[in-house]
């Protein structure tokens, strides 16, 4: 039998999202991180979680189950954002995860392409505070993607009539020229 054990990719500042401190054994600050996140979707300093809830539930308004990870320093590689985003986003299906550091952003979802949510990223990880940055995250997911596939077939369609309108100009200046190298002659 395997005994289940906390990745150890979840980096120790992960326990101040949850308010424990830097030695509480990781999979402790995971399990708290979770609880957090479960109660109000919220795991994040005191100061944040208000404002933050009210970003969720906009977000749950427009369809969204967002999660919000805020921590407050910053591992010492951001990739880690991603695995604890990816920790929680599996333990709640469909929903969309964002960890916030000073600086950085990792995201989950099995909602939005990876396209969509490094866009999001962009955006949250810029941000001058964790809420503005969520906000910048949900209004960028609910940012229409140009048609590309749209414009792709037009564009396509265009060439080809554009090609075949050529030919077809083509061959009348051809059969027009014996023509009229014969009228020219008959002069």
């Amino acid at each position: 039998m395997t005994i289940p054990h906390a990745p150890t990719f979840i980096p120790v500042e992960v326990c101040s999202s949850a308010g424990l401190a830097p030695s509480t054994p990781i999979d402790q600050c995971l399990a708290a991180v979770k609880a957090d996140v479960a109660a109000d979707g919220v795991a994040a300093p005191a100061a944040d979680v208000a404002a933050l809830q009210k970003v969720v539930a906009s977000a749950k308004e427009h369809g969204i189950d967002l999660k919000v990870v805020v921590m407050d320093k910053s591992p010492a590689i951001d990739t880690p954002l991603r695995d604890i985003a990816t920790e929680i986003g599996q333990g709640d299906p469909g929903s969309t995860v964002l960890v916030l550091s000073p600086g950085w952003a990792g995201t989950y979802s099995t909602t939005y392409d990876r396209v969509i949510l490094e866009a999001g990223q962009d955006v949250a990880k810029t941000a001058p505070n964790p809420v503005v940055g969520t906000q910048a995250f949900v209004d960028q997911l609910q940012t229409p993607d140009f048609p590309w596939t749209g414009f792709t077939i037009t564009l396509v369609i265009g060439v080809a009539v554009a090609a075949v309108l050529t030919r077809v100009l083509q061959l009348r200046a051809r059969r027009a020229q014996p023509s009229d190298m014969a009228s020219d002659q008959g002069k």
